[in-house]
């Protein structure tokens, strides 16, 4: 979801895409850096051909990202008011925000896909998400034992489900404001979770995702649960203001196979 008060945000968020799309075209500073330079950085927006359709989504790729060695990764979904085929409005809310204030806290590739339908699932999306991973890993050093997944809203119901489905795909996984399927606690309880959610939120219950996480904690999950206290549905801005969070994902890697 987004408050209408975010509007702001996403004009500030596309301005700063520009620039940084802009910065990536400059000349590299030495002979020394010149491999590290060549390679666009900031928020780039990518297309991919998906069962007859092309879809644009975004990667933010650091500033000092270079191929001499694989990078943790997250995938991020977003909510219900950043659903269209522009590809740029998940920039507005969420972790592109927060990454182009504190870009020092999140050394990470990080693939920021759109939804198209608000009607629409994102475990419906689930075949284009695996296809845009493997684009990435193509494109990028991507660490595959240090992949991690978590979205806002609609996008930390799709957090929940696709944690649920991919088990062993994902190092750990932080689900805000959505809700988990308590059936589903012995797949969730194979990767770690950190799930945030305001104890004030009119939109999604936090009385209902609770009872997921009593569930993942029952069958042995490693889960923690985060509530704020007055804090309504907007509490991806709390989450992903916390300089904890990057650093717990990077404590989790799965084992290389």
């Amino acid at each position: 979801m987004m408050p209408t008060s975010l509007s702001g945000n996403i004009t500030l968020a596309l301005t700063l895409f520009a620039v940084c799309s802009l910065a990536t075209t400059a000349a590299p500073a030495s002979a020394k850096s010149r491999r590290a330079d060549n390679i666009p950085k900031g928020f780039l927006l990518k297309t991919i051909q998906w069962q007859g359709t092309t879809y644009r989504y975004l990667v933010y790729v650091p500033a000092d990202y270079t191929r001499d060695h694989p990078w943790p990764t997250i995938l991020f979904l977003h909510g219900s008011g950043e659903c269209g085929t522009d590809g740029l409005k998940p920039l507005g809310v969420g972790i592109g925000t927060h990454i182009m204030r504190h870009a020092e806290r999140w050394p990470f590739l990080v693939i920021i896909p759109q939804k198209p339908e608000v009607r629409d699932t994102w475990a419906q999306y689930d075949d284009l998400l695996m296809a845009i991973l493997k684009k990435t890993e193509r494109e990028y050093r991507v660490d595959t034992t240090r992949l991690y997944l978590t979205g806002l809203s609609q996008g930390g119901f799709g957090t929940w489900a696709l944690a649920a489905k991919h088990p062993d795909l994902f190092a750990a996984a932080a689900p805000i404001c959505g809700i988990g399927d308590p059936n589903q606690a012995s797949e969730l309880a194979k990767i770690p979770l950190w799930v945030f959610h305001g104890a004030a939120d009119p939109v999604v219950s936090p009385e209902a995702d609770q009872k997921t996480v009593d569930a993942v904690k029952a069958a042995g999950g490693d889960i923690q649960f985060t509530l704020y206290p007055g804090v309504g549905h907007d509490s991806w801005d709390n989450a992903y203001d916390d300089p904890n969070l990057p650093q717990w994902f990077l404590q989790h890697q799965r084992p290389a196979k």
